[in-house]
């Protein structure tokens, strides 16, 4: 096999792996703080539309990028305020972003005039950086050192450390003067917003185009990577690229001139092996005491 096809892989791979790592980071910084948050593939899906909009709009991809970011940002924060200050319950919290998510951007693709389809223009998508592996992302190299600077900040810094009291023993962090719920939103909106960036990196920096499948369940498989991470951003980085790594497998095997195996086949490959990190790691990883309860004051 020629080191094109290799290289090939890998390239792909990394352009796969940035949604998933980004949403997988944002989600270990509110998972930190003790709020989870399984809109994220919601997030992903309003992230790709309203970043394509924005940058066609704007006549340039970075605003498109930071519209999907600032989205992102607004939808974790309606969040957080609903699991801390209203005491909802999280998991239908975000089992109802990812259905508005749906229904929102079938029928923002109606009134476009393309229903299910929306291509971006090429002159207000992301330029691709050449290198010797081919074309790349710039977002790449982005999303391999926010997982680093996620890490320090976790582990090295004062908010860090106030981020991880509010997740393990709020009770305590409130006693210390620290504002718990106030702590936690800005957690999961710092989430939310990389979330919506990995969105709208998908429409305006990597595919280009915008489908309401486009999120094709990487939400999900970030939240299966946060669980391998065992909220260890690195390892959330490691798992972001493996699993990308599946995703675009079935991609890459499209282009050999002989297909060892069929390439439906392996598309299955992500969400098999999403479903053997979740049931093989869940039972092992050790997450914040006070994850997904409501702090209330007594």
């Amino acid at each position: 096999m020629s080191w094109t096809y290799i290289l090939d892989l890998l390239r792909i791979s990394l352009h796969a792996m940035v949604p998933i790592t980004l949403a997988a980071t944002g989600e270990i910084i509110g998972e930190t703080a003790g709020l989870f948050n399984i809109g994220l593939e919601g997030i992903l899906l309003i992230g790709a539309f309203v970043g394509a909009l924005g940058a066609e709009a704007a006549g340039g991809p970075i605003p498109g990028l930071l519209i999907g970011m600032g989205v992102g940002a607004l939808i974790g924060f309606l969040f957080s305020v609903i699991a801390t200050y209203w005491k909802g319950t999280q998991m239908i919290a975000g089992i109802g972003i990812n259905l508005f998510a749906l229904g929102f951007v079938a029928f923002g693709l109606i009134q476009l005039g393309a229903p299910g389809f929306h291509a971006v223009p090429k002159e207000v998508q992301l330029i691709k950086l050449k290198t010797p592996m081919g074309s790349i992302s710039p977002m790449i190299f982005v999303t391999l050192v926010l997982p680093l600077l996620a890490y320090w900040f976790l582990n090295k810094t004062k908010a860090g450390l106030i981020l991880k009291a509010t997740g393990e023993n709020p009770e305590a962090a409130d006693v210390a003067g620290i504002n718990v719920n106030l702590t936690r939103i800005l957690a999961t909106t710092f989430g939310g917003a990389l979330a919506g960036l990995g969105g709208a990196y998908m429409s305006v920096a990597w595919i280009g185009s915008v489908t309401k499948e486009i999120s094709a369940g990487r939400g999900f498989i970030a939240l299966a990577t946060v669980v391998f991470s065992g909220l260890n951003p690195l390892l959330g980085l490691l798992g972001g690229f493996i699993f990308g790594f599946f995703q675009s497998l079935a991609t890459w095997i499209k282009t050999l001139p002989s297909k060892p195996i069929p390439w439906q086949f392996v598309e299955m490959l992500p969400y098999i092996v999403t479903l053997l990190v979740v049931s093989g790691a869940i039972g092992r990883v050790r997450f914040p005491k006070a994850l997904g309860v409501p702090y209330r004051r007594e």
